[in-house]
């Protein structure tokens, strides 16, 4: 049943994609009254659950564009401060189909990515106009960020524009750098065209969710001390994690909240000190440690100010 729903999606993609992205109602955000000179293109994590009958985010569902909207606010302050912001609705697969075995999942995230990739074509054509970009996601929204670096017609491209990507909650492994060399982790604070990668844990995970496979290095960033060697960030290093709502306001800061390390084995960033009774996991097939959901609140001041040096040191 799953594959029917697969290619009866791809079966409507002409239909579906012609001119998708001109209307208004397919943009969360489209901020382009905003006199900025760095473009911020987000793409939002997974919020819904999906079924065999329906693996994808229905474009027409209110209370999934209520969702999708609710988790990119939550995120949305770490990046518009400096710049204008835009952020597609997309059909992005739902937990059900990541769930499914590899050709299921793999053939429902590229009709997810095309949808994003349409949304960047139309972007870089009526809105760009030449400014430096910012590309940002959190989990499957990293994904998709360091799909369209990736991709052969845009990549490249993108590259040239691109002040950072913030593929936060995500990996990069050292094939997918050997076949894309254009693609560059990052490896300090202020270097621009870099790839920020942060996947967090507790210091007993042995094997993720995220960093996929399992026994798979990934690249990654101390979001602490911007450093990528495995020594520990104290957590007077930690400006402050935020924890926000689904209109973007800050419900509780603290500093100093944790520190942190590269993992040398996997490229984690494994956070000691937190409780995991405190902070669970609350995704299905997550165990508790699997600190996925708040890799961005855990760091966010830390984020913050690293999206401001980098867009001021873009063109230097």
């Amino acid at each position: 049943m799953l594959l029917a729903a697969i290619f009866a999606l791809a079966a409507c993609k002409p239909s579906v994609q012609s001119n998708l992205y001109e209307s208004a109602s397919m943009w969360m955000y489209a901020d382009t009254m905003s006199p900025c000179a760095t473009d911020v293109f987000f793409i939002a994590p997974t919020v819904v659950d999906g079924s065999a009958e329906a693996p994808l985010f229905d474009l027409q569902d209110s209370v999934s564009r209520y969702k999708l909207k609710g988790a990119t606010n939550m995120e949305k302050g770490i990046y518009d401060a400096n710049s204008r912001f835009f952020a597609p609705y997309y059909r992005q697969i739902g937990m059900y189909g990541y769930m499914q075995d590899a050709a299921c999942r793999d053939s429902l995230l590229l009709i997810a990515y095309d949808d994003v990739k349409q949304s960047m074509l139309y972007y870089l054509e009526h809105w760009n106009q030449g400014r430096p970009i910012i590309l940002a996601g959190f989990s499957q929204g990293a994904d998709h960020c360091l799909r369209l670096l990736k991709d052969p017609e845009l990549g490249r491209h993108l590259q040239q524009q691109l002040v950072a990507c913030y593929a936060i909650g995500w990996y990069l492994t050292t094939d997918e750098v050997q076949a894309c060399p254009w693609l560059h982790p990052a490896t300090d604070e202020t270097g621009t065209g870099a790839i920020v990668l942060i996947s967090s844990e507790a210091p007993e995970i042995q094997g993720s969710h995220v960093i996929i496979p399992h026994e798979t290095w990934t690249y990654s960033i101390n979001p602490l001390s911007w450093t990528t060697d495995t020594i520990m960030a104290d957590a007077e290093l930690n400006h402050g994690a935020c924890f926000t709502n689904y209109e973007g306001e800050i419900t509780r800061e603290e500093n100093a909240f944790c520190g942190a390390y590269i993992d040398s084995r996997r490229g984690a960033i494994k956070v000691p000190g937190v409780s995991i009774s405190d902070y669970p996991a609350r995704l299905a097939g997550f165990q508790d440690g699997e600190f996925h959901i708040y890799d961005y609140q855990f760091f966010y001041r830390n984020l913050q100010e690293n999206v401001a040096k980098r867009i001021a040191n873009f063109g230097k």
